[in-house]
Protein backbone atom coordinates (compact mmCIF):
# COMPACT_ATOMS: atom_id res chain seq x y z
CA UNK A 1 0.00 0.00 0.00
CA UNK A 2 2.93 2.22 -0.18
CA UNK A 3 3.97 2.16 3.30
CA UNK A 4 6.17 0.38 5.38
CA UNK A 5 5.33 -2.65 7.26
CA UNK A 6 4.38 -2.47 10.70
CA UNK A 7 7.00 -4.54 11.72
CA UNK A 8 9.77 -1.65 10.03
CA UNK A 9 7.61 0.84 12.12
CA UNK A 10 8.49 -0.86 15.53
CA UNK A 11 11.73 -1.50 14.36
CA UNK A 12 12.43 2.14 13.92
CA UNK A 13 10.24 3.00 17.36
CA UNK A 14 12.84 1.30 19.19
CA UNK A 15 15.60 2.52 17.44
CA UNK A 16 14.38 5.75 18.58
CA UNK A 17 16.18 4.79 21.58
CA UNK A 18 19.37 5.47 20.02
CA UNK A 19 19.12 9.04 20.56
CA UNK A 20 19.44 9.26 24.25
CA UNK A 21 22.45 6.76 24.33
CA UNK A 22 26.21 7.89 23.21
CA UNK A 23 29.74 6.86 23.36
CA UNK A 24 32.55 8.72 25.54
CA UNK A 25 32.36 10.84 22.08
CA UNK A 26 28.99 11.83 21.76
CA UNK A 27 27.96 9.41 19.09
CA UNK A 28 25.37 7.09 18.53
CA UNK A 29 25.55 3.40 18.79
CA UNK A 30 24.50 3.11 15.35
CA UNK A 31 27.50 5.60 14.45
CA UNK A 32 29.24 3.58 11.86
CA UNK A 33 27.13 1.25 11.06
CA UNK A 34 25.78 1.10 7.30
CA UNK A 35 22.03 0.49 6.32
CA UNK A 36 20.04 -0.78 3.60
CA UNK A 37 16.74 -1.51 2.44
CA UNK A 38 15.32 -4.64 0.27
CA UNK A 39 11.48 -3.87 -0.23
CA UNK A 40 8.67 -5.14 -2.67
CA UNK A 41 6.39 -3.31 -4.27
CA UNK A 42 5.16 -0.71 -6.68
CA UNK A 43 7.58 1.97 -7.60
CA UNK A 44 5.93 4.29 -6.13
CA UNK A 45 5.92 3.01 -3.17
CA UNK A 46 9.12 1.40 -2.61
CA UNK A 47 10.26 4.89 -3.43
CA UNK A 48 8.04 6.44 -0.30
CA UNK A 49 9.32 3.54 1.87
CA UNK A 50 12.65 3.91 1.40
CA UNK A 51 12.51 7.65 2.02
CA UNK A 52 10.64 7.20 5.16
CA UNK A 53 13.31 4.00 6.10
CA UNK A 54 16.55 6.35 5.44
CA UNK A 55 15.50 9.36 7.26
CA UNK A 56 14.62 7.56 10.05
CA UNK A 57 17.54 5.40 10.26
CA UNK A 58 19.68 8.89 9.47
CA UNK A 59 17.85 10.53 12.36
CA UNK A 60 19.06 7.93 14.61
CA UNK A 61 23.01 8.04 13.43
CA UNK A 62 22.97 5.62 10.51
CA UNK A 63 25.38 6.06 7.13
CA UNK A 64 23.34 5.55 3.94
CA UNK A 65 25.50 4.22 1.12
CA UNK A 66 25.01 5.00 -2.45
CA UNK A 67 22.05 2.70 -4.07
CA UNK A 68 21.05 1.78 -0.84
CA UNK A 69 17.45 -0.29 -1.72
CA UNK A 70 16.68 -2.91 -3.97
CA UNK A 71 12.99 -3.08 -4.64
CA UNK A 72 10.91 -5.81 -7.15
CA UNK A 73 8.13 -3.89 -8.61
CA UNK A 74 5.07 -6.39 -10.11
CA UNK A 75 2.39 -5.92 -11.85
CA UNK A 76 0.21 -2.79 -10.43
CA UNK A 77 -2.81 -4.50 -8.41
CA UNK A 78 -1.33 -8.08 -9.97
CA UNK A 79 -1.49 -11.37 -7.97
CA UNK A 80 2.52 -12.70 -7.76
CA UNK A 81 4.05 -12.33 -5.08
CA UNK A 82 7.99 -11.96 -5.05
CA UNK A 83 8.43 -15.50 -3.44
CA UNK A 84 6.43 -17.29 -5.83
CA UNK A 85 8.19 -16.61 -8.76
CA UNK A 86 10.71 -19.45 -10.51
CA UNK A 87 13.45 -16.72 -10.96
CA UNK A 88 14.95 -13.50 -9.74
CA UNK A 89 14.50 -11.09 -11.94
CA UNK A 90 18.23 -9.95 -13.55
CA UNK A 91 17.58 -6.28 -12.79
CA UNK A 92 16.64 -7.44 -9.01
CA UNK A 93 19.63 -9.40 -8.66
CA UNK A 94 22.10 -6.64 -10.78
CA UNK A 95 20.58 -3.91 -8.36
CA UNK A 96 21.06 -6.65 -5.19
CA UNK A 97 24.93 -6.81 -6.11
CA UNK A 98 24.84 -3.44 -6.18
CA UNK A 99 23.70 -2.43 -3.09
CA UNK A 100 25.46 -5.37 -1.38
CA UNK A 101 28.92 -4.09 -2.91
CA UNK A 102 28.19 -0.38 -2.11
CA UNK A 103 27.45 -1.16 1.57
CA UNK A 104 30.78 -3.35 2.44
CA UNK A 105 32.95 -0.78 0.93
CA UNK A 106 31.15 2.29 2.19
CA UNK A 107 31.34 0.09 6.03
CA UNK A 108 35.10 -0.86 5.45
CA UNK A 109 35.79 2.96 4.82
CA UNK A 110 33.92 3.68 7.59
CA UNK A 111 35.81 1.00 9.74
CA UNK A 112 38.84 1.73 8.55
CA UNK A 113 38.32 5.59 9.37
CA UNK A 114 35.24 6.34 12.08
CA UNK A 115 33.32 9.12 12.47
CA UNK A 116 35.06 11.84 15.00
CA UNK A 117 33.25 12.89 17.75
Amino acid sequence: MGQISSVAKRVLERMDALLSEADDLGRMPSYGKVAIAAIVGNEDGAHFSSAQLFQALNDVGWTIPAVAACYWVGEAMGSTDFKDLRKTPDKVTETARMVAGNAAHLAGLLQANPYPG
